[in-house]
């Protein structure tokens, strides 16, 4: 969202551009939540969806709203972060970690991963069945962090559409799965329920890649498809923690368009899976 007194002299920005950058930086004034390195193009497109949902005629009614009613914020945060996953999304991904990364993390006597950005969990339930079957699930604490709460209770809750699970069980068979995907849910009405046991050393917390710090030294950290929504300055940021929350040699995983080439950490990490985007830190 921040540019240069230069580019704003060739390319002044326009009235909905200014609305918006006025309206993330009330945001973090009234919320500390900090989308103001989020990329213009998504978050344009977010809070102009949000327009429309809430009945509001432009962005700056937007504002008022939301500076005097916290639960019309609250409302807000949903489009603004976009809670869309599924489980073992990119299966290639999850076969990479089976095979590249599960041999190295069975040399630990206990591990500790965490899932940045896990918007409702099924990553963090995928990552949880692949450990469970690796024989590592109980020796691991895992981390799952968030900056919107809704997704995170949704994550706790570990309950998905039914309607989804059989896209979720041609995932898992592709990610190498070795049991029946079933033996991990109990369907009822038109929910899976996902056995608690595969959560119970998961930590759900609030966490922004944007204003908060290192919390604990990892093994493993993945973090997928959330880097393409953050500008370079916020990509670096974020990238800088994964570094520093990661033990010598740690891994690092990132969603299929993302990738660390151009970044200030390029030097920090080799490349283990290019295809699947799984780094190892270098130094």
């Amino acid at each position: 969202m921040k540019t240069d007194p230069v580019q704003r002299a060739l390319h002044p920005p326009s009235a909905t551009e200014i609305e918006l950058r006025l309206l993330m930086e009330a945001i973090y004034l009234k919320y500390s939540y900090d989308f103001r390195d989020y990329t213009g193009a998504s978050q344009k497109r977010r809070v102009l969806y949000a327009l429309g949902q809430l009945g509001l005629p432009n962005i700056s009614a937007l504002q008022e709203r939301v500076l005097r009613d916290p639960t019309l914020f609250a409302q807000l945060l949903q489009y603004l972060t976009i809670p869309v996953s599924e489980m073992f999304r990119d299966p290639a991904y999850f076969l990479a970690l089976r095979r590249q990364v599960v041999p190295v993390l069975h040399t630990y006597p206990s591990l500790t991963v965490w899932v940045a950005g896990c918007s409702t969990g099924e990553e963090v339930f995928s990552l949880a069945i692949l450990l469970r079957e690796e024989g590592l699930l109980e020796r691991t604490r895992i981390y799952a962090t968030d900056i919107n709460p809704a997704s995170l209770e949704k994550a706790r809750q570990g309950i998905f559409p039914l309607e989804s699970v059989r896209n979720y069980t041609a995932n898992y068979q592709r990610a190498g799965g070795q049991r029946a995907f079933s033996d991990y849910y109990t369907a009822a009405y038109d929910a899976a329920r996902f056995d608690p046991s595969l959560c119970a050393d998961v930590t759900f917390a609030d966490h922004s890649l944007a204003t908060d710090s290192v919390f604990a030294e990892t093994h493993l950290v993945s973090c997928r498809n959330v880097l393409i929504y953050f500008n370079r300055a916020l990509q670096d940021r974020a990238l800088g923690l994964f570094h520093e929350s990661l033990c010598h040699r740690g891994f690092l995983g990132l969603g299929a368009k993302e990738s660390i080439d151009f970044s200030g950490y390029a030097e920090r990490f080799g490349v283990l899976a290019r295809a699947e985007r799984i780094y190892r830190k270098a130094s």
